[in-house]
């Protein structure tokens, strides 16, 4: 029997069955369709074919007793994540995980301007994506006080790392704002944010939040310019405000109007996380 089960097993979802693997232990992936089971069980990964979208797929799925990584992103629109709903209720007494580490967003804070932003802060996400994601939070956090299961919520900042990086963006003349304008993000590569999921199964406690991040927020911009130089691509154009209502997609101008100074003190110490990659540079660098 599996001792780890990943709901959404992407890139992250990888990474931490990976290190699982690596141990020894066993683990089983949902996957939406067959036709992406074969990379994973190519990595010794059991997989379980259901549709967070559709209820009765997930009857029987073998759940019981594991470790439980929710990596899923709830679906496009609205303000709630019917996925989250459908899991929770597929979820019988006898047959509920051990535990739930949450993969959640910094984006439930909402624009905090120039603020530093502890897990005491409160969640005010202003965008629709925000606003899903405290949803999902809020869904499985009461589900665990009422069925005695410990959920950990991770509020991760912008994942970057290898394969993941903006390049099409680049390509395609994606412009960012101005250097002296833009508003702070924050970053984690993606390694060190498999390190952390594994940290929080560990040694995370019921109802925890942690936020997620290197501790060294930048803008949009420093990132696109580092990822650019990086590959030898021209920097991107920048744009003042008006230029940018104007030229940039809505979800891109969703993310640029937002700022965070993210703190990863309780991430750091509660969890005994030692980053790989503390700075942009330095996880950057492990790009090439």
């Amino acid at each position: 029997m599996s001792t780890v089960f990943i709901v959404g097993c992407g890139d992250i979802g990888t990474r931490v069955a990976r290190r699982y693997r690596e141990r020894g232990e066993a683990v089983t992936a949902l996957v939406r369709s067959p036709e992406k089971a074969p990379p994973l069980e190519q990595l010794g990964i059991t997989t379980v074919i259901a549709d967070l979208d559709d209820p009765a797929t997930l009857t029987g799925v073998p759940f019981a007793g594991t470790t439980l990584f929710y990596f899923a992103p709830p679906p496009g629109g609205g303000h709630t994540d019917p996925r989250v709903r459908n899991f929770c209720a597929s979820l019988p007494p006898d047959a509920q995980p051990s535990k739930i580490i949450y993969m959640s967003t910094s984006g439930v804070y909402g624009d905090c301007g120039d603020e530093v932003v502890t897990e005491e802060s409160p969640a005010l996400p202003r965008t629709a994506r925000g606003k899903r994601r405290l949803d999902a939070e809020l869904q499985l956090l009461e589900w665990g006080v009422e069925r005695g299961v410990p959920v950990i919520v991770l509020r991760v900042t912008g994942i970057y790392g290898p394969g993941r990086l903006p390049v099409s963006q680049l390509t395609g003349g994606q412009p960012v704002l101005d250097a002296g304008i833009a508003n702070l993000t924050n970053r984690i590569h993606s390694e060190d944010l498999a390190t952390v999921c594994l940290a929080a199964a560990e040694r995370g406690e019921a109802g925890e939040l942690f936020n997620v991040s290197d501790g060294h927020p930048g803008t949009m911009t420093d990132y696109f310019n580092g990822v650019a130089d990086l590959l030898g691509l021209p920097r991107p154009r920048q744009l003042s405000w008006e230029e940018a209502r104007q030229e940039m997609s809505p979800l891109m101008l969703s993310y640029v109007s937002e700022s965070r100074r993210m703190e990863n003190r309780k991430m750091l110490e509660k969890l005994g996380v030692t980053l790989r990659y503390p700075t942009l540079a330095e996880g950057l660098t492990a790009c090439k």
